[in-house]
């Protein structure tokens, strides 16, 4: 599917009341940008839409090193996906003059999370929500694809997923030879468990290479 028909299947969600639409696939697939073009495209309709990404929810990386998963971060028991499940909850529960809920957003210059950082108004008429586990069926991320109304899987081909996956981390600050070594241990580990999930998407969206 085009852009302008991914755009018009996300906007058809939302003919009968807020819709909260997910997107998820491997690391480095393309899942940040897909959700930033329709979350732009959906507000230059005139629709309200708040993009809400699953990486606020990493814990800190004092809780990491205090678990011994510093050096998995990213992979599913690095995050809170009860408080997750818990936001989603909350925002699918929301209607005209509820209160505001608030989301973290992650800053990757900081590798920490921001509370509160997202406001999501009872207005609001879409909800992209963008993560790697929506689909993962363990513990309570099992819970999350049930709180969607949709989820689509953004699907890459590996090789030159990893390469940007390599780029991204040079970028935050590590060597090329650190970059890559983390990406093949950890970041490939991730892939294959989101991967598991791929069947139980919606919509398999291929995408762009460049």
């Amino acid at each position: 599917m085009s852009g302008p028909e991914l755009l018009a299947r996300a906007l058809a969600l939302t003919s009968v009341g807020r819709a909260v639409l997910g997107l998820t696939g491997p690391p480095g697939a393309g899942k940040s940008t897909l959700a930033a073009a329709l979350v732009a495209g959906a507000r230059a309709e005139g629709v309200e839409t708040v993009l809400l990404p699953m990486d606020g929810f990493h814990l800190a990386n004092a809780e990491l090193a205090r678990l011994g998963r510093a050096d998995r971060k990213g992979a599913p028991d690095t995050f809170d996906a009860a408080g997750f499940v818990a936001l989603l909850e909350r925002v699918r529960r929301q209607g005209p003059g509820d209160p505001i809920v608030y989301g973290p957003l992650f800053e990757r210059g900081r590798e920490a999370s921001l509370a509160g950082a997202v406001p999501v108004e009872p207005s609001a008429r879409l909800v992209v929500v963008e993560g790697n586990y929506l689909l993962h069926e363990d513990g309570d991320w099992a819970r999350v694809a049930g709180l969607l109304d949709e989820c689509w899987y953004v699907d890459l081909d590996q090789t030159v997923r990893v390469g940007r996956l390599i780029a991204r981390h040079v970028a935050n600050g590590r060597t090329p030879q650190a970059a890559r070594e983390w990406v093949l241990r950890s970041d490939e580990a991730n892939a294959r468990l989101v991967a598991r999930g791929r069947y139980r998407a919606t919509l398999l969206v291929p995408a762009m290479e460049h």
